[in-house]
């Protein structure tokens, strides 16, 4: 008999065990049985929602962010990111990202996308905006891991630097693509 039938049958969680937590992340181990009857261990990394922001200071300019990332190793262009507090909607979290790491507040925001950042391990939802109307704000610091360079680009120069493979950040890119997509560049 194949398997093919059970594609889109849920799994039971059996139990879970949390292994790991801080302030950003849990790592919990499910045991979990699958569609077939038979149970696996699967090992799950929650993060909770982020936000990401492609801020336009006019039409045809973006500003990114270059910082420091740990995990890649090097210093990266990525547009403003951060995850969503509780009780924070949204769109608060964008103003209050888009703040701390670029020094301007929206007056006007897009929802562009809502995508799961990996569909296997990882329980993140992520939450693109375009922000536009921007006004310069002072006096909210960035994280105190955060150590940021802020910098105005053409948009075009941007979408090259994402069709170059400059930029790899996946929000960034998603971003991107979609508002070249809507702008038909």
């Amino acid at each position: 008999m194949s398997k093919r039938h059970l594609a889109i049958e849920p799994w039971k969680r059996v139990s879970s065990e949390t292994i790991y937590q801080n302030r950003w992340l849990s790592l919990r181990e499910d045991l979990v049985e699958l569609p077939d009857g038979k149970t696996t261990i699967y090992g799950v990394v929650t993060c909770g929602d982020c936000v990401g922001i492609l801020p336009f200071v006019d039409r045809d300019h973006v500003l990114l962010i270059q910082q420091y990332r740990y995990v890649a190793g090097r210093a990266t262009w990525e547009m403003p990111t951060g995850g969503v507090r509780p009780g924070e909607s949204f769109e608060e979290a964008v103003q209050r990202e888009l703040e701390e790491e670029a020094g301007y507040r929206a007056g006007r925001l897009t929802k562009i996308v809502a995508y799961h950042t990996s569909k296997s391990v990882l329980d993140e939802t992520a939450h693109l905006y375009l922000a536009e109307e921007l006004q310069p704000v002072h006096g909210r610091p960035p994280d105190d891991t955060e150590f940021i360079k802020p910098q105005v680009f053409p948009f075009t120069t941007v979408l090259c630097m994402v069709m170059d493979g400059e930029i790899l950040d996946g929000m960034t890119i998603i971003a991107v693509l979609h508002i070249a997509r809507l702008r038909g560049l």
